[in-house]
């Protein structure tokens, strides 16, 4: 399975009340639930205007298919080739 980062072009994102972002959530989850279960969200995260979301799937088209269905832009879809943190640098 494949980790894609999805870059989602939304105006005001970073402005949007925890209300909004529950019930996006929310119709997300009812979608995919609609899909696949190889298609699986991550997490996200909300800057500027700007949805940056962690999917696992097993190709483009499917995080592509859910984009459409959802009616939230994919902007960008980028496999994800390595994950690093502090630790990676080792002791």
């Amino acid at each position: 399975m494949t980790q894609y980062l999805i870059e989602r072009e939304i105006d005001g994102a970073g402005d949007m009340s925890a209300q909004a972002l529950r019930d996006a959530s929310k119709h997300s989850n009812t979608v995919l639930a609609g899909m696949s279960p190889e298609i699986q969200w991550v997490h996200s995260y909300v800057a500027g205007d700007k949805i940056y979301c962690v999917y696992n799937a097993p190709s483009e088209q499917l995080i592509r298919e859910h984009a459409e269905k959802s009616g939230f832009p994919a902007n960008r879809i980028t496999p994800i080739s390595a994950i690093i943190d502090p630790s990676t640098a080792g002791g």
